[in-house]
C-alpha cells in the first residue's frame, strides 16, 4: 500500500513572493516598487492585474524581467500562460478557472514554474500529477483582495496538510502580515503577500521585515 509522495523541499526562490497591485499605495511606479521589494529580500514577484489586457501584461512583464533577474528573483505571471510564455517570464500561477495545469505543462519547458491555487489536499495531489511545481494555499487568514473570502480563513496548518497530500511545496496566501507570517513559515511553507506590501507607504521595509523571519 503506497502513501502520499514525499514532500519536495521548498524552492528558496518561493520563500517570499510579493503579488503586485497596478496602483501601489506608496504612489511610486510599479517597476520602482518591484525593484525595492527584490532588493529588500523578495525571492519572487507575481504580476497580478485582473483588468490589464494581454498586451499590457506582456509589456509589464518585459519591463519587470530585467529587475527581477538582476536580483535572482522569479517573475511569475498570474493566470495568463500565453503572456508568461510570450514575454519569457519564469512561470505562471493558475487558478481553478484558468487553463488546466496539464495543458500548461504540455506547452512549457521543464524549467518553467507552474503554480496552482487550492486548499484541497486531493486537488493538490491531482495538480502535482499534472505537472505543477508548487501550490498556493489560502486564504490562510482571510483576504481583502478577493471579494467574498474575507471571512474564509483556513489557518496555517492547512498548508502542511496540502503539502503532505500532494508532495509539492506550498506557499501560503491570504491576509499574511509581518505579525502573523511566522506561523505560516513554521509549517514549512513559503508566503505570498499582497496587501501588506502593496498597501504600505514603505513596501521595502515590510518586505525586509518579512525576509528576516526566514
Amino acid at each position: 500500500m503506497t502513501g502520499p509522495p514525499p514532500t519536495r523541499p521548498l524552492d528558496r526562490r518561493l520563500r517570499l513572493m510579493v503579488l503586485t497591485h497596478p496602483a501601489p499605495a506608496c504612489g511610486r511606479p510599479l517597476a520602482d516598487v518591484v525593484r525595492v521589494c527584490v532588493e529588500a529580500g523578495a525571492t519572487a514577484i507575481q504580476l497580478r492585474d485582473k483588468k490589464a489586457t494581454a498586451r499590457e501584461l506582456a509589456d509589464q512583464t518585459r519591463t519587470l524581467l530585467p529587475i527581477t533577474r538582476e536580483a535572482g528573483a522569479l517573475l511569475i505571471v498570474n493566470d495568463r500562460l500565453d503572456v508568461a510564455l510570450a514575454a519569457d517570464a519564469d512561470g505562471v500561477h493558475l487558478g481553478p478557472y484558468d487553463l488546466p495545469v496539464g495543458a500548461a505543462r504540455a506547452l512549457a519547458t521543464t524549467e518553467f514554474v507552474i503554480g496552482y491555487s487550492t486548499d484541497d489536499p486531493s486537488e493538490g495531489a491531482r495538480a502535482a500529477g499534472h505537472g505543477a511545481d508548487y501550490l498556493g494555499v489560502g486564504a490562510v487568514f482571510g483576504t481583502r483582495s478577493k471579494p467574498g473570502l474575507e471571512g474564509e480563513a483556513i489557518g496555517p496548518a492547512r498548508a502542511r496538510t496540502v503539502a503532505r497530500a500532494s508532495g509539492l511545496p506550498c506557499v501560503g496566501i491570504g491576509g499574511i502580515t509581518v505579525e502573523n507570517a511566522k506561523t505560516v513559515i513554521d509549517t514549512g511553507a513559503g508566503i505570498s503577500v499582497l496587501s501588506a506590501v502593496m498597501g504600505s507607504a514603505r513596501p521595502g521595509d515590510v518586505v525586509r521585515r518579512l525576509a528576516e523571519l526566514f
